[in-house]
């Protein structure tokens, strides 16, 4: 591999180069190959990125191969690491290096006592509809323990030990684990499952409405009230039990698990599409060219390809997008749903680096070619979500007046 001063080297005869043929060529050539270095100049901070990895990787390697009293330590930290980028291949090493017994009980126990593991990649893994997964999830809400705790606290526990993923039919097996679960230990509490679940989905939402900046019209205590008649087997559960839950919510909000620096790594890793795009301001309506990133549902935007930290960020739930036509080529607006309040709900660093709340009613964006719009409209639409809450409330609400009649 070419050395640093190699590199400084063909640099220096690469600007040589460059004075000499500025006579021969034209404007539009030259800015070509401006263009040119440009992006060669991006590709060899890459290739050098990666050989760091690789390094950092070989060194892993040979730690491991490499057996003293730390080599199961060792071993641990790598499969964490793994885990944290592909649940299904950490769990795979773990088991292959006798970390861990291939049981759904052992995995279970891993998934929720081990320190380091990312709660989002614990709820991937958790959701996910095949075996040992769902065996995993079983042993991995009995173990545990909701006696004695009201609904809300229980709640806040299950809520805390992973993150809840977005896919619909995931949500729904975990919440009827956790149903299932607590009425069992807590017996008498409820008539049937079908009225926990839909009480601890009506609370999710209570909590999200209270305590999201960009709902604006905030539920009552009575709209609260009202929005869980029947629920119970088609009778009303008490209006205390209702209050008191509200007042739970209302006075503190569920804490959601934090995954530590080593996310973005995982969340960059083999996008649903990226590229620069131009990008209409907020406050000041100038146009910039940023960098953007589709993964995972949300649409990332940086200042440049080599930057480390997204510069803002804006998660496609309750959104819309479509074509527009405007001073720019080939634009395409971003704007919020009516379930959404009108507001998107994103993040950006200011001036100073700080992570602020950002305030749109849309973003719109501007392409080079038709084709590269088509191209971002079709994975940002198939990227967007819709909050399930709610039809999972209506569904069971249906569901217990059915069995009532």
């Amino acid at each position: 591999m070419p050395s640093m001063e190699n590199e400084t080297k063909t640099a220096r005869v690469d600007s040589i180069e460059v004075d000499n043929l500025s006579d021969k060529l034209t404007a539009e050539e030259m800015k070509l190959l401006k263009k040119l270095r440009e992006q060669k100049a991006i590709i060899l901070a890459e290739i050098q990125q990666l050989k760091s990895e690789i390094n950092e990787v070989q060194s892993q390697m040979e730690a491991v191969e490499q057996p003293d009293e730390g080599t199961n330590s060792k071993q641990l930290a790598i499969g964490r690491k793994k885990f944290n980028m592909d649940p299904k291949k950490g769990i795979e090493y773990l088991i292959a290096n006798d970390l861990l017994n291939d049981t759904p009980e052992d995995i279970a126990k891993f998934l929720l006592e081990e320190d380091g593991l990312n709660k989002t990649m614990i709820g991937d893994y958790l959701g996910e509809n095949k075996e040992p997964m769902l065996s995993v999830l079983q042993h991995f809400v009995q173990l545990q323990n909701f006696k004695d705790l009201l609904l809300v606290e229980a709640l806040r526990t299950f809520l805390w030990s992973f993150r809840l993923p977005g896919e619909a039919q995931k949500i729904d097996r975990m919440m009827e684990c956790f149903a299932k679960k607590y009425c069992d230990q807590n017996e008498g509490v409820f008539t049937s499952t079908d009225t926990c679940y839909v009480l601890s989905f009506s609370i999710i939402m209570l909590n999200t409405s209270l305590h999201n900046p960009s709902v604006k019209d905030k539920p009552t205590v009575d709209k609260f009230i009202s929005m869980n008649r029947g629920i119970n087997c088609g009778g009303d559960l008490p209006k205390d039990l209702l209050i008191s839950l509200y007042e739970n919510i209302k006075k503190e909000a569920f804490k959601v698990p934090e995954d530590d620096g080593s996310d973005i790594t995982r969340t960059f890793f083999n996008p649903d599409n990226e590229g620069y795009l131009t990008k209409e301001g907020g406050h000041h309506k100038n146009w910039k060219k940023r960098y953007f990133i589709l993964k995972d549902n949300c649409l990332y935007y940086f200042k440049d390809v080599k930057d480390k930290e997204p510069r803002g960020i804006i998660p496609l739930e309750n959104l819309q997008v479509r074509e527009i036509n405007s001073s720019k080529p080939f634009c395409f607006e971003i704007s919020a749903s009516e379930e959404s309040g009108g507001m998107i709900k994103a993040c950006k660093t200011d001036s100073e680096g700080k992570v602020v709340e950002g305030r749109h009613e849309s973003y719109k964006i501007s392409c080079e070619t038709e084709k590269e719009r088509a191209k971002w409209m079709k994975c940002i639409k198939a990227s967007m979500v819709m909050d399930p809450f709610y039809d999972f409330l209506q569904a069971r609400k249906k569901k217990a007046t059915q069995k009532l009649s």
